[in-house]
């Protein structure tokens, strides 16, 4: 299965709302942690090596240095 880049949240603004929201009133440390926790759990779902390592190849591309 390759790496679907392309428009795919049936509600976008709906997932960014929860994924902002879920970050309130915690500190910074929480908040790297609760993003480690979710990476996890959706790299669980994925469940595809390659398709995996696609995304973080593609989510390290034109990173600031």
């Amino acid at each position: 299965m390759p790496l679907n880049t392309k428009a795919n949240l049936g509600d976008a603004d709906g997932f960014y709302e929860s994924l902002v929201g879920a970050h309130d009133g915690l500190t910074a440390a929480q908040s790297e942690a609760l993003n480690a926790r979710l990476i996890l759990l959706l790299a669980n779902h994925i469940g595809d090596l390659a398709v995996l390592r696609d995304a973080i190849t593609k989510a390290r591309q034109n990173i600031p240095k």
